[in-house]
């Protein structure tokens, strides 16, 4: 009878520990939806031609597209694609893309299980001085923004695209993980004298801000160089911009930067013949680039 009791014990301790098991497992493959940020002014925003891309390429991304979403300027999120263009005489194709589209198919491609959503707000021919500082002023949109663009407030807009994403989330009780920001923009402040020589301040301020606002201190931020040729400011200015990008990125240990050429043949990030646009190629090399460093800062150890 001992012996009877003894084997009943043991069968009831190994049924307890298989569903123990079984337990966890369940609770292990429930993971976060990870949530990409995306902001910056023309080269962000993207004009690449969707139809050059290889049809391999856009067959991986219709394979994808179903657990990568995108929400733009503050549209409903809907599954990774490319966005309607209105041709004109610059840009004379229907189908158009930005960085986002390749960003979202690296990420996805390296964690086929995980879900994606990519937040992005971006507006052409903005300032960081200006229209994206989160300490906006009407005096410094003034200085550095064009009239029409003088009350745009980009930076709160983009906290409040986010805000309704993350709620929409909550709302189909799924969780979530803010893993980082991509960043391209900075042709305007190179531009102008004050947004020039300001712009390692107020990019650190910048990065600090979108941590600060969602609660995440080491919240991984990737800055795409930027190589523009204009402005009134145009011999001293980028040049200024650009080492403050990649001052910020060496002093911020969850901070990285895609690193791109000054020379005009563009053999690096291909662009467009008005010289400051990426096309269809420049656009899927800088997405691989930022999501290559979106995998790498988020797998760094955490201190």
């Amino acid at each position: 009878m001992k012996s009877f009791k003894a084997i009943f014990a043991l069968l009831f301790i190994c049924i307890s520990c298989k569903n123990d098991t079984t337990v966890k497992t369940e609770v292990d493959s429930i993971k976060d939806v990870q949530i990409v940020l995306l902001a910056g002014q023309s080269n962000m925003a993207g004009a690449g031609n969707f139809d050059e891309l290889d049809a391999s390429e856009i067959k991986r991304i219709e394979k994808i597209s179903s657990r990568v979403s995108l929400s733009y300027n503050g549209k409903p999120s809907k599954p990774l694609s490319y966005y309607d263009n209105k041709p004109s005489e610059k840009y004379g194709f229907l189908k158009r893309f930005g960085p986002e589209i390749f960003i979202g198919l690296t990420l996805a491609e390296n964690n086929p299980d995980q879900h994606y959503v990519l937040i992005k707000r971006s507006q052409g021919g903005t300032a960081l001085y200006g229209a994206w500082n989160p300490n906006w002023t009407a005096e410094k949109a003034k200085a550095v923004e064009k009239p029409k663009k003088q009350n745009v407030q980009l930076y709160a807009t983009h906290i409040e695209d986010i805000r309704t994403n993350l709620k929409s989330l909550e709302a189909q009780n799924k969780t979530y993980k803010i893993i980082g920001l991509a960043w391209m923009q900075g042709e305007n402040d190179a531009a102008k004298e004050i947004s020039a020589t300001t712009y390692e301040a107020n990019l650190k301020t910048l990065i600090k801000s979108y941590r600060d606002e969602f609660n995440v201190e080491d919240m991984p931020f990737v800055i795409g160089q930027i190589n523009s040729r204009y402005g009134k400011f145009k011999v001293k200015g980028p040049a200024m911009v650009r080492q403050a990008m990649e001052d910020v990125a060496n002093s911020d240990e969850n901070a990285a930067i895609i690193k791109t050429t000054t020379n005009t043949t563009w053999n690096d990030y291909p662009k467009h013949s008005d010289n400051v646009h990426y096309n269809a190629e420049g656009l899927k090399r800088l997405g691989i680039a930022f999501g290559e460093k979106l995998i790498a800062l988020n797998m760094k150890p955490v201190q």
